[in-house]
């Protein structure tokens, strides 16, 4: 037999295997199924900060930017994601400030903010619906009732159910 040595290039050659193994892990949790296509604005929740929340804004229509948009995001507390926290996200060397893709920035604000604001806006949905209701079983003066002894004849379902999706 020849001498034995430490075979040093098949250290290296596991090494590269389980490092390959690991960034294609990585890959496949961003890309999900690989047969659906990726999703460009897919955002890590692990990686968004304690406390803060992630939405993608619109930045530019057809190339032009919206200033007064902006300023009313501001307005509402919405600030760009600094590149710099997930370089991940940026282009290799890239010299940007926010992250951003096909007219989209990445921005963030305070959770708590971002959980009043959904109330507010689901009380205002509710109340919607609530004042539609009352259109639809009141009778202008002169008219008969919208009764059915003492029932309303409107009713407006309430449920949420699962929307049927045609086969091609």
């Amino acid at each position: 037999m020849e001498n034995e040595t430490p075979n040093t290039e098949g250290k290296s050659k596991v090494s590269s295997i389980k490092s390959a193994k690991k960034r294609a892990e990585e890959i496949r949790k961003h890309l999900g199924s690989l047969d659906e296509g990726t999703d460009d604005f897919y955002v890590d929740l692990d990686k968004i900060p304690d406390g803060w929340s992630y939405e993608w804004k619109r930045f530019t229509v057809l190339g032009m930017e919206d200033p007064a948009y902006q300023v009313a995001l501001r307005r509402a507390g919405w600030t760009p994601v600094p590149a710099a926290r997930h370089p991940e996200m940026m282009p290799a060397d890239s010299k940007d400030e926010a992250i951003l893709r096909k007219g989209m920035i990445l921005m963030e604000r305070p959770q708590e903010i971002s959980d009043e604001v959904r109330a507010i806006d689901k009380q205002r949905a509710r109340d919607q619906v609530r004042v539609k209701e009352q259109q639809l079983n009141e009778a202008p003066n002169g008219q008969f009732e919208r009764k059915n002894k003492d029932s309303p004849l409107a009713k407006v379902k309430k449920s949420y159910e699962a929307v049927p999706i045609p086969e091609e």
